[in-house]
């Protein structure tokens, strides 16, 4: 890891704290980069106009005592990876060629998004039961890397 990669995940850190899911554990922020410059950013809530999990005082995954890495789909929450692509649909931001930074590895779903917007390289620090996403990463080419601050250790 280098010194840029140090950078955009401490900034994708930050995001993360923007998060309105109800478990603090599952506070996952995303960052799109492309030569050196940040693309858009997402961060895991619900869609607009949607009220979330913070607000509604409780998380319907914990409530419906569903395993993670399982069942993506019953979850308020947009995933932040996610968050960050449309964010940068919207605003009319190329994609392609770019790296995504995230706190967490991305699901299966986020994957094939990630995949579809031609983003080349994923950078994360937090591990997540989907190996079905890292086989999809690998066979479409995309370098995925677990992030390790040599600082820490």
């Amino acid at each position: 890891m280098n010194k840029w990669d140090k950078r955009f995940m401490e900034l994708t850190e930050m995001v993360a704290t923007w998060s309105s899911c109800y478990q603090a554990n599952r506070h996952v922020g995303a960052i799109i980069v492309k030569d050196k410059r940040v693309m858009a950013t997402g961060y895991n809530g619900a869609p607009a106009g949607i009220q979330s999990c913070e607000e509604k005082g409780e998380c319907l995954r914990r409530k419906l005592n569903i395993e993670s890495g399982t069942k993506h789909e019953l979850c308020f929450a947009v995933h932040a990876e996610q968050n960050a692509v449309i964010q940068a649909a919207r605003s009319g931001i190329n994609t392609n060629g770019s790296t995504l930074y995230c706190t967490h590895q991305p699901c299966v779903i986020c994957a094939k998004i990630i995949i579809n917007a031609g983003i080349r390289r994923v950078v994360y620090k937090h591990g997540y039961p989907d190996e079905f996403s890292l086989q999809l990463f690998s066979e479409a080419g995309v370098k995925v890397e677990k992030y390790e601050d040599l600082e820490e250790e």
